[in-house]
């Protein structure tokens, strides 16, 4: 494929609001996680939240939206200039030829969980205040971007677990080959709610500290939240300075269990081999790695196994959920932009929390940052039901 420009890029998650905040925390291997304080929510878990969420205010003509998932897309929006750019971008393309394309998982559940303690007492109705379409659907996300903005052209939101805002890449990749559209606003957004915690929870998944991903005592996940945009474009002939392009996006979807990970990583592999092939590179050619790496011991161990396979132990490596959290639906669309900032900074980001690698998983994985300029970065998301999608990033110089 001719690679994809990311023209504009932003990340708005625990560990900082913008890309400054965001790479500040990586050099200083600091992470946003922090003890369960979320609503009422009484769990012996860490989450990495965002603060000032609740503060934020919808424009007037889209109060409709309102709710915890639309207000992080806006804080998002705003930061880096990212609003302005795409706002030059409908300027240059037409608003009729810029397409959204978002990933999430949760969408707006909270507000239906908020709605649902005011139901009224006699008939349980809902309160009339309460819109679902606009809040808690899983287009609502999409339709608030796009109104936004004012964009007309085409509008998707995947919902593919934590494989959503990866494949959304992937998706906007596909409409612009097809000419239907010049450029596209990528990434994803998904926001604490009630379901979501307690839901792992009862799956065995939560891990009472710090998330530990590659560690021998790893014992589960820490959920995050995040909003991560990325501009696509046509990338022009000649680019200057660190310009970073996506070169390449492999998709699978083995369906071997519902929320387990094949045990050999099969469906891992055939993304990441899918990604190498559309990018035209060989597995020496990758420089890092961002993990999927939940903290979760099985979905280590197998993705442990698909990089084995296609890249052996030599590639350097890390998970940056020690830092954010797992932030489910809008994991691909945060580390994408943290692959982004490897690129232009040479920096590798440690992988934190983890104290001693577990020694079945043989990976060069990185205790430690690691000061070294590379061309290409692989980043890997995997979702419950085998939903996998792998993304590669350039170096344009």
């Amino acid at each position: 494929m001719n690679p994809l420009w990311l023209s504009h890029f932003t990340a708005t998650s625990s560990i900082g609001c913008g890309l400054d905040q965001t790479l500040a925390a990586l050099r200083e291997g600091r992470s946003g996680l922090a003890p369960c304080a979320f609503e009422t929510v009484d769990l012996a878990t860490v989450i990495g939240e965002v603060p000032g969420v609740d503060a934020v205010r919808l424009p007037s003509q889209l109060t409709d939206f309102d709710c915890r998932n639309n207000r992080l897309a806006l804080l998002g929006l705003l930061q880096d200039g990212f609003d302005e750019a795409v706002r030059t971008a409908i300027a240059k393309y037409g608003a009729q030829r810029v397409g959204v394309f978002l990933g999430t998982s949760t969408a707006g559940i909270l507000q239906t969980e908020l709605a649902y303690r005011r139901r009224d007492p006699a008939t349980g109705a809902l309160p009339v205040d309460f819109v679902y379409g606009k809040t808690h659907n899983v287009f609502s996300v999409g339709d608030f971007t796009r109104r936004y903005f004012g964009l007309t052209g085409p509008a998707v939101v995947v919902s593919s677990a934590c494989s959503s805002s990866a494949r959304v890449f992937a998706s906007a990749r596909r409409m612009m080959a097809a000419g239907l559209i010049d450029a596209a606003v990528v990434g994803g957004v998904d926001t604490l709610c009630l379901t979501t915690l307690y839901g792992f929870n009862s799956l065995g998944l939560m891990s009472e500290q710090a998330c530990r991903p590659f560690d021998a005592q790893r014992n589960g996940i820490s959920i995050g939240e995040a909003a991560a945009f990325a501009l696509l474009e046509q990338a022009p002939e000649h680019l200057v300075g660190d310009a970073v392009l996506l070169r390449g996006t492999g998709e699978s979807s083995d369906a071997y269990h519902m929320s387990s990970p094949h045990p050999d990583g099969l469906g891992a592999r055939m993304a990441m081999q899918g990604a190498l092939k559309m990018a035209g590179l060989l597995p020496a050619d990758i420089g890092y790695i961002n993990l999927h790496g939940t903290a979760t011991p099985t979905n280590d161990a197998a993705e442990c196994k698909a990089v084995q396979h296609v890249f052996g132990s030599q590639t350097p490596c890390s998970s940056t959920k020690g830092a954010t959290g797992h932030t489910l639906g809008a994991a691909g669309g945060l580390e994408a932009v943290i692959c982004a900032l490897v690129l232009q900074h040479g920096l590798l980001p440690a992988g934190l929390n983890t104290r001693q690698r577990d020694p079945a998983l043989d990976l060069d994985y990185l205790l430690v940052n690691r000061e070294q300029r590379v061309a290409h970065a692989l980043s890997n998301s995997f979702g419950f039901g085998g939903t996998n999608c792998s993304l590669i990033f350039s170096r344009a110089n």
